[in-house]
């Protein structure tokens, strides 16, 4: 258990408890009775955490996956893989820090990594963009999974984005084309392709990293067309309804599986992976090395078609006709 530097109003039950833990263990010696009351806090904390973390509204559960100390890329990277070396820049405008990228080491395996990062200070994430990432970071994914198909490496895409770069620039430098073109290029690659939703998964600057044979996310992030403040904005005209929208978006672990549009989701810590980092990254390491593993056992050929029909099924279902027969409809990649 960890104390969090920033915690939300739902968590207050939460946050008392560890205050007085805090004070508790911060004395040089305790009594029996102060022992006994540490004993009392812990199992209140766990029963406390466990029934709030249990019920968490989807608006609660972008907050958490926004948390300012959740793990970020770079954090999986230190903790689940060796021999991380980083590679800069698209060869054709500059470097955007806000996509790492990079080959590592998983257990045995040789990987390439490509992610969203946001930093931790303001000054990371001012130079980061806060995590959305401009053309010249999708050019530089790209440019570095072309690699990754020539050596036969897998490739493991953590997203973790409100969206793309929503600027003038970015847009004079293709944004929109080349987040399609990432999209065809993985929906094409000769290699295994893993890619988890570590926190936001928002709109399109998450989907240019997103097209992968395994969909995973972490269990209070989210993976949605448009941001709930978006979303309350265009609907409703206002951000105040945000959390209406997030109601409304149905983008939480919760509801994405039963859509088809996330195969795995990864369990958290108890009270979110912003408070365990090591155990968190402990979970997708084990995860990542598992269904690695599985994919790398099926042919090239028949990889790259099961990774089609998994798209294209997206957004199709039933409809029940007048004669009481089922009809598939409302393809939104096909039909």
């Amino acid at each position: 258990m960890a104390n969090s530097s920033l915690g939300f109003e739902f968590e207050q039950p939460i946050l008392d408890i560890e205050a007085e833990l805090q004070v508790l263990e911060g004395k040089a010696s305790l009594t029996e009775e102060e022992q006994e009351r540490v004993r009392q806090l812990r199992r209140r904390w766990n029963e406390s955490t466990r029934e709030i973390y249990g019920r968490l509204t989807p608006w609660q559960i972008v907050q958490v996956a926004r948390h300012k100390d959740r793990p970020y890329t770079r954090d999986y990277l230190n903790f689940a893989f060796d021999e991380f070396i980083e590679l800069h820049g698209d060869k054709f405008y500059g470097d955007d820090r806000a996509m790492l990228t990079g080959f590592a080491k998983l257990g045995r395996s040789k990987v390439l990594v490509v992610g969203h990062q946001k930093g931790r200070t303001y000054k990371e994430r001012a130079a980061c963009h806060f995590g959305c990432a401009h053309p010249e970071g999708y050019r530089k994914a790209m440019a570095k999974m072309k690699l990754a198909e020539k050596y036969r490496l897998p490739i493991i895409c953590f997203i973790d984005t409100p969206g793309a770069y929503p600027g003038v620039g970015a847009e004079e430098r293709g944004q929109a084309q080349v987040i399609a073109e990432s999209m065809f290029l993985m929906s094409q690659l000769k290699t295994p392709i893993i890619c988890v939703v570590i926190g936001e998964g928002g709109s399109g600057g998450a989907l240019g990293i997103g097209v992968g044979d395994r969909i995973a996310m972490l269990q209070y992030s989210y993976y949605s067309v448009i941001s709930p403040e978006g979303c309350a904005g265009i609907l409703w005209k206002s951000h105040e309804h945000a959390p209406k929208a997030a109601e409304v978006l149905r983008f939480t672990s919760l509801h994405l599986p039963q859509l088809g549009v996330v195969d795995d989701v990864i369990e958290e810590p108890l009270g979110g992976a912003h408070r365990d980092h090591h155990q968190m990254a402990s979970r997708v390491k084990k995860y990542l090395s598992k269904t690695l593993e599985h994919l790398t056992k099926i042919p090239v050929d028949e990889l790259i078609a099961l990774r089609y029909e998994k798209f294209r099924r997206m957004g199709s279902y039933l409809e029940q006709l007048e004669d009481g027969s089922l009809e598939e409809r409302g393809s939104i990649v096909g039909s």
